[in-house]
């Protein structure tokens, strides 16, 4: 249980106090309730943020904003600089004492649940159990709209920065400045989660063993020129493109631990993980497809799945873009969450419709490739299991100090399984593939040279 508790309780709780029909209550009720939730199996798997960061705030109705969720360790600090503040409201007059920035732990999650059960009216600033920073009331010097303090976190735990607004239909304009960050080695500022400083390491390992993998597919292809075709091409461009987004992985996330941005990283790794993505579905339905044995052309239903795939692999590069640079205090970042989910989820069905196809070609000859494609048909989606699902239940039940091992295991899936992927369709001599051949239905059969022998 996290903080989507306190949201789903904030987004209702407005609505309680407008007496509307029971019919319009209970279906506004219900719409937040699903959207509560949706916000809450987004930031159930969502690491700690990081970084220095600038956000505008326009004309904001929510009664409440997540804006960064944050592992500290004993030395932590905090800083918080608001200005061009501005609240204005329907009703009345709005309290400046009502709008304020907290910090809630873990901990104290369900405490603050029972409050808000126990009085509906009850506002969230005034609750014991939360690390209250300030109140528009604390903007000085009064009536100027800025405000800018540090405060220290001397206990260490999972924290998450809200913005809280009690005042009924009233609507709030700022510009935000957040810092959070760990001074544990001296006075230097660690700007990444305390779970998250070994990632620079980790992918900076993965991306030189990826380029030892790449090297040692060289060389295999070069002792095999013979039998080498295009997808073997697209297999080594995959390893180049994983190779160098883990090393702009591995920059972003050094700079941002080190200064709080990412010096232009994030750009170049967004560009090789779309890149690295795209090539990685192309190279499994190519695969699956056979066609880097027998054909140098896809059939209709294959080519309708690359048209399905593609595009699709672009609106996802988006959403996980907008995802990975914005954060929860943007209006629409759980429908860009919904996106990005729905695409991951079409696209790693679609994968596996040509292996399936291949595998029912194939059974119609006795032939190691048929059960080459039934081994490689389990390793996809094994794959596709452990990185969307199990990856997702590490993170859920993992202690926020831990949270790198999550990415460690991810990492690791992917590398076995391109290993294995790599090893059952390397190019070798003599291949079982080159056996059969297509008849005019498309369906495999054996070589006519084959069948005299």
């Amino acid at each position: 249980m996290r903080n989507w508790g306190v949201l789903l309780y904030l987004e209702v709780s407005p609505c309680l106090n407008h007496r509307l029909p029971p019919a319009s209550l209970k279906m506004m009720v219900l719409g937040k309730t699903v959207t509560a939730i949706l916000l809450f199996f987004f930031l159930f798997a969502a690491p700690s943020t990081a970084e220095i960061k600038s956000i505008k705030i326009r004309s904001d109705n929510r009664p409440m904003i997540l804006f960064e969720k944050f592992g500290f360790t004993h030395t932590g600090n905090i800083i918080v600089a608001i200005s061009a503040v501005s609240a204005t409201s329907f009703l009345s007059q709005p309290d400046p004492s009502r709008y304020g920035f907290f910090l809630l732990s873990e901990q104290s999650l369900i405490q603050v649940l029972h409050e808000l059960q126990q009085n509906p009216n009850f506002c969230i600033v005034d609750s014991k159990f939360i690390a209250l920073l300030f109140t528009f009331r604390d903007l000085y010097p009064s009536p100027h709209s800025s405000f800018h303090k540090s405060y220290p976190v001397t206990y260490p735990g999972e924290y998450s920065l809200f913005f809280a607004n009690c005042n009924p239909e009233s609507l709030v304009t700022m510009d935000v400045r957040t810092e959070l960050f760990n001074t544990d080695i001296g006075t230097t500022k660690n700007y990444l989660s305390a779970g998250l400083t070994q990632l620079p390491s980790l992918y900076f390992i993965f991306s030189l063993v990826y380029l030892c993998f790449l090297g040692f597919w060289f060389s295999t292809c070069f002792k095999n020129q013979r039998s080498v075709h295009q997808v073997h091409i697209l297999m080594a461009a995959l390893l180049t493109t994983k190779s160098l987004s883990l090393f702009c992985a591995a920059q972003d996330k050094h700079y941002l631990n080190v200064t709080g941005t990412s010096h232009g990283w994030n750009v170049l790794f967004h560009i090789f993980q779309f890149i690295n993505v795209a090539l990685s579905f192309t190279v499994i339905i190519l695969i699956g497809a056979g066609w880097p044995y027998l054909k140098s052309y896809l059939q209709g239903k294959e080519k309708k799945v690359f048209m399905i795939v593609i595009p699709l692999q672009v609106l996802g590069n988006v959403a996980s873009v907008v995802i990975g640079e914005t954060g929860p205090y943007i209006e629409d970042w759980v429908t860009w969450n919904q996106v990005f989910l729905l695409v991951d989820l079409i696209c790693c069905c679609a994968v596996i419709f040509p292996v399936v196809w291949s595998i029912r070609s194939f059974s119609k000859v006795e032939s190691k490739a048929a059960r080459n494609l039934t081994w490689f048909c389990v390793v996809v989606i094994g794959y596709l299991l452990v990185t969307r699902i199990g990856v997702f239940a590490m993170k859920t039940i993992a202690d926020y100090k831990d949270q790198w091992v999550c990415s460690a295991a991810e990492e690791m899936a992917s590398l076995v399984f391109y290993m294995v992927m790599f090893y059952m369709f390397r190019p070798v001599e003599e291949d079982e593939y080159f056996g059969l051949t297509l008849d005019d239905e498309g369906e495999y059969e054996e070589a006519p040279e084959m069948a005299k022998g």
